[in-house]
């Protein structure tokens, strides 16, 4: 099966396992693949949370030197705000930099930033209805 439409977003990592737990924990993915580079000899991983066919692919690398810091950022959508709040309250008491959670306007909805291990940004938001949009776009 070939692959049509964005299929993936990689990042640079300096500690892939380090990397797939922080988005085990508050991305809900796991790993979907994993190979080591015979060119550079890093390692390189897919991660999915299983929902569609997009993967976040982590790329070991001696240091990261463009983090996605705000606004810059993967987005996460949760099945509640008390999800949200406890993901959150989790990077915190984890010494994670973070950033609310804010209740804004729609179609933002309700949403905090969690800095990973290599200070690139994860949003995690419930209420923002990206799904529909894409669908009501779909239809017209």
């Amino acid at each position: 099966m070939a692959d049509l439409g964005l299929t993936h977003v990689a990042l640079p990592v300096t500690d892939v396992e380090r990397s797939v737990a922080f988005y085990a924990k508050y991305a809900g993915m796991q790993v979907v693949h994993r190979r080591t580079d015979a060119t550079v000899g890093n390692t390189v991983v897919w991660l999915s949370d299983g929902t569609r066919p997009f993967v976040i692919v982590l790329i070991e690398t001696p240091e990261v030197r463009s983090p996605l810091l705000p606004i810059a950022h993967l987005g996460v959508g949760c099945a509640s705000r008390q999800e949200v709040d406890r993901l959150v309250g989790e990077a915190k008491d984890a010494g994670r930099p973070t950033i609310g959670p804010i209740d804004a306007p729609y179609p933002v909805g309700y949403f905090a930033l969690i800095s990973d291990p290599d200070q690139h940004t994860l949003e995690i938001s419930h209420g923002q209805e990206v799904g529909l949009a894409v669908a009501l776009a779909e239809k017209s």
